[in-house]
C-alpha cells in the first residue's frame, strides 16, 4: 500500500531503479497479476491492483476459520510462562500504538497471531494464512490508521489472551473469531471511504 490502488507501474522505471532489464520485470509483473496485485489493462497499461472483495471476504473466513482452530488449541496447551509471554506483547502493541508507528504495529499484530500458531503447535498453518491473506493485509494497512483503531486491536488481543489463562478454549475461539469478524464488518465503510481501491462484487456485496 505504499503504492495505491490504481496507480500506475512503468516497466521501463523499475528495471531502471533496480538496475535489471525490462524481462525479469516483466515476469514479476505477470505473476503479480495472478496474484491480483497488479492489473494488466490492454492498450492501457499495468496499474496497482485494486482490492477485489470477493477475494477479500474468502480470506478472511478462511482465515478466521484457521484462527479459531489455532486459537483454541493453543488454549489446550498454554502454560503460565507461554501466558507471560503474551502479555508482554500486549504490553509491547501498548507502547507502540501510543507512538502511532503503523508498520511497528503490523508487525506486532503478526507476532501475535504467529505466536498463537506456534503455540498451538500448528506453525504450519499459519504459513498457509500468509498465502491467503495477501488483500487482507492491504486492506488492513487502510484500517490501522483510524483514530483508535489500533487500540481497540490491543483490547481484542486482550480479550484473546484472557481467555486463554483461564483455560477457556471456547472463550477464546469466540473472542478471535469476533476480533477477526470486524474486518469483514467494516469492508462496506471503506468501500465507501475509498471507492476507486476496490473492485466491486454486487453479489459478495450482499453477503457483508
Amino acid at each position: 500500500m505504499r503504492l495505491r490502488p490504481g496507480d500506475p507501474i512503468s516497466e521501463s522505471r523499475v528495471a531502471a531503479e533496480h538496475g535489471v532489464s525490462r524481462t525479469p520485470v516483466r515476469e514479476a509483473i505477470l505473476r503479480l497479476a495472478k496474484e491480483k496485485l497488479v492489473e494488466i489493462v490492454p492498450k492501457s497499461g499495468t496499474f496497482v491492483g485494486r482490492i477485489p472483495v470477493s477475494s477479500l471476504v474468502e480470506a478472511i473466513v478462511a482465515r478466521r476459520a484457521l484462527e479459531v482452530l489455532n486459537t483454541k488449541r493453543a488454549v489446550e496447551l498454554a502454560t503460565p510462562d507461554r501466558v507471560t509471554e503474551f502479555r508482554a506483547m500486549l504490553d509491547r502493541q501498548r507502547q507502540i500504538a501510543a507512538g502511532g508507528d503503523l508498520e511497528r504495529f503490523h508487525r506486532a499484530d503478526e507476532d501475535f497471531h504467529a505466536s498463537i500458531a506456534e503455540a498451538a503447535g500448528y506453525p504450519g498453518i499459519w504459513d498457509l494464512i500468509q498465502q491467503i491473506k495477501l488483500q487482507v493485509d492491504r486492506y488492513r494497512q487502510l484500517t490501522l490508521p483510524l483514530e483508535g483503531r489500533m487500540d481497540l486491536i490491543v483490547a481484542e488481543h486482550g480479550d484473546i489472551v484472557d481467555a486463554m489463562e483461564s483455560g477457556d478454549p471456547d472463550a477464546a475461539g469466540q473472542a478471535m473469531e469476533t476480533h477477526l469478524d470486524k474486518l469483514q464488518l467494516d469492508i462496506q465503510v471503506f468501500q465507501e471511504m475509498w471507492p476507486d481501491y476496490f473492485i466491486h462484487d454486487s453479489d459478495i456485496e450482499k453477503q457483508i
